[in-house]
């Protein structure tokens, strides 16, 4: 149903650098780049290698603000260690811890996940929904 998404950041490298961190483990990576140090407009796309973007990060400087607490991205994760990997990466870049990794029974008896929020406020999650 969604092509993709795209979030406002204020500093689109920091958020470049971020994403580039956090998304790794679960194997997806930027796809494009329009990185110009100093111009307006400038963004970044995230997907699975060799494909599109499915998440866009697009600079607005100080304007941008995120979304509330009721909206989060969940990214797919192919297995339990990458969701742990992720949330490690996520922290180490600079994000905030929003929710260990650990099965989330309320949301179904498989749900593996692990929740932070970027350096800008956006709310992120890692899910794996599969056996063990």
């Amino acid at each position: 149903m969604i092509h993709h998404l795209s979030l406002g950041v204020s500093d689109i490298a920091r958020a470049a650098a971020f994403y580039d961190a956090a998304l790794a483990p679960l194997g997806y990576g930027r796809v494009w780049s329009d990185i110009r140090p100093g111009e307006p407009d400038q963004a970044v796309g995230y997907g699975p290698p060799g494909g599109g973007d499915k998440l866009a990060l697009k600079e607005h400087g100080d304007a941008a603000v995120a979304p509330g607490a009721g909206f989060h991205v969940a990214f797919a994760a192919p297995d339990r260690q990458s969701v742990d990997a992720f949330h490690q990466a996520a922290l180490a870049a600079g994000g905030r811890d929003n929710g260990a990794p650990g099965l989330r029974p309320d949301y179904g008896p498989t749900y593996y996940a692990a929740f932070v929020i970027d350096p800008d406020g956006h709310r992120i999650e890692a899910v794996f929904k599969g056996p063990a």
